[in-house]
C-alpha cells in the first residue's frame, strides 16, 4: 500500500473532490515508480557484483623479486596455510630462503617490528584470486593441502559452478615447516589498484582460464567455465 504524506493530503483537501482525487492518485503513482526505481539496484545486486569488481579495481605488476610464498605451518604442523611476504624496504630482510625443493623460508619479520619494512598477508583479507578481468575473492579461497610428496596450494571454488578447482603453486618436494611454494605456469602475482592508485591488496593472478576449459566458454563473459565432466580415469 502507497502511503501519500497527509500534508500533501490536506493541501488537495481545498480542491474540488475530482480534482483533489487525481492529484492524490498521480503522486501515488510517482511514489510507486520511485520506490520501484530505489528497489531495482537492490533486486540485482548479485547479478551485477562481478561486472562491477571488474571494473572498479585493475590487476598491476609489481616485482616479484620481492616477494615469497609460503606454505606456513598451523598448530602442530600437520596443516599449513598460505602466507606472502614481502620486502618493502631494505633497512633489514623480511626472510631468507634456503635449500631447494622444497625451498625453506626463514620468516625473519617475525623477530623484529617490521612496521614500512615488510608486508605480510596471512589470508583473504590481504590477498585473492583473479583470472583476467574477474576478481574471485567471493567464489574462491586459496588452500594449502599437504600430500606424501608434495605440498599443493589449490584455488577451491566456493560456490556452485564457479569454476575448476586449480592448483596454483606447489612446494615441489615434501616436508613441513615454512616452505616455498613455487608458481604453476601461468600464475604470478599482481597488485591491486584503484584508478591509478595502487593498493595493499595483491592478486594471485593469471590471464586467463586453464588451457583445457578454454573453448568452454561459461554463460556470459563474466562467469568461469563450467568443471569439465570426468572420464573416470
Amino acid at each position: 500500500m502507497t502511503t501519500v504524506p497527509v500534508r500533501a493530503v490536506m493541501e488537495f483537501s481545498a480542491l474540488p473532490p475530482l480534482q483533489a482525487r487525481s492529484a492524490i492518485g498521480t503522486m501515488a503513482g510517482r511514489a510507486r515508480r520511485w520506490s520501484l526505481a530505489l528497489l531495482a539496484p537492490l533486486a540485482l545486486g548479485g547479478a551485477i557484483e562481478p561486472a562491477a569488481a571488474a571494473a572498479l579495481f585493475d590487476a598491476i605488476d609489481l616485482n616479484p623479486q620481492s616477494f615469497v610464498l609460503v606454505a606456513a605451518p598451523i598448530g602442530n604442523g600437520e596443516r599449513a596455510q598460505l602466507n606472502i611476504y614481502e620486502q618493502i624496504r631494505d633497512t633489514r630482510p623480511c626472510f631468507a630462503v634456503n635449500g631447494g625443493a622444497p625451498g625453506l623460508v626463514d620468516p625473519l619479520l617475525s623477530t623484529f617490528d617490521f612496521t614500512g619494512i615488510c608486508g605480510r598477508f596471512i589470508d583473504a583479507n590481504g590477498y585473492s584470486v583473479r583470472v583476467g578481468g574477474t576478481d574471485l575473492g567471493s567464489s574462491y579461497r586459496l588452500s594449502v593441502v599437504r600430500s606424501s610428496n608434495d605440498n599443493l596450494l589449490l584455488a577451491v571454488p566456493t560456490k556452485p559452478g564457479a569454476g575448476p578447482e586449480m592448483v596454483v603453486a606447489r612446494t615441489q618436494g615434501p616436508g613441513s615447516g615454512f616452505l616455498q611454494l613455487v608458481f604453476e605456469s601461468g600464475w604470478q602475482l599482481k597488485r591491486r589498484s584503484y584508478q591509478g592508485r595502487t593498493l595493499g591488496h595483491i592478486y594471485i593472478y593469471r590471464d586467463s582460464w586453464p588451457d583445457q576449459l578454454a573453448d568452454q566458454p561459461g554463460p556470459d563473459p563474466m562467469t568461469p567455465p563450467a568443471v569439465p565432466e570426468s572420464n573416470g580415469g
